[in-house]
């Protein structure tokens, strides 16, 4: 069965995705102290993959950036089991960087006043069909990441996006 989804961008384009509802992975997301904060799905389009965030418990109104990163570990406190950003194909960092951007690099994320985060991100650099050179389903697994603070876009190895805040495993 297919859906459709449009998402309005910028306000000046308007873009049709299509997806399959087979194709579909989710993560729990937890903070620093393993205390689950939210949840994603991802779902496989035909432009890539939409992941649909739902969390709290993050800074309050704060520009957060959000990223792939190449293992599927997570462990608490820092995170740092999760390894660097996925770039299967060996760019650099940055989404404006005309050297990027990392397949794991996407736009930055805003919480509201309570540190609640509702977003959906469109990442046209993945796939999650197995077997794939940038599937999320590789061999180690991959998560997502929630960073301290934004992105700049360009800094590589990671945009000097602060410390690791949260992070779930990809199944």
């Amino acid at each position: 069965m297919k859906t459709f989804v449009s998402i309005l961008l910028g306000g000046f384009c308007l873009l049709s995705l299509s997806y399959s509802q087979e194709l579909k992975a989710q993560a729990e997301l937890v903070n620093g102290e393993g205390k689950v904060i939210g949840r994603a799905e991802l779902i496989e389009t035909t432009s890539g993959v939409l992941i649909k965030l739902q969390a709290s418990g993050l800074p309050p109104n704060a520009e957060l950036a959000f990223h792939i990163h190449e293992l599927g570990v997570c462990e608490p406190p820092d995170f740092k089991s999760a390894g660097g950003h996925f770039n299967p194909y060996g760019s650099k960092h940055g989404l404006l960087n005309p050297e990027g951007p990392h397949a794991g690099d996407m736009p930055n994320i805003y919480t509201d006043g309570r540190g609640n985060v509702k977003v959906q991100v469109l990442n046209t650099f993945v796939t999650l069909r197995r077997g794939e050179k940038n599937s999320l389903f590789k061999e180690g697994g991959t998560a997502l990441m929630v960073h301290g603070g934004p992105d700049d876009y360009t800094s590589d190895p990671a945009g000097n996006a602060g410390k690791r805040i949260a992070c779930g495993v990809i199944r």
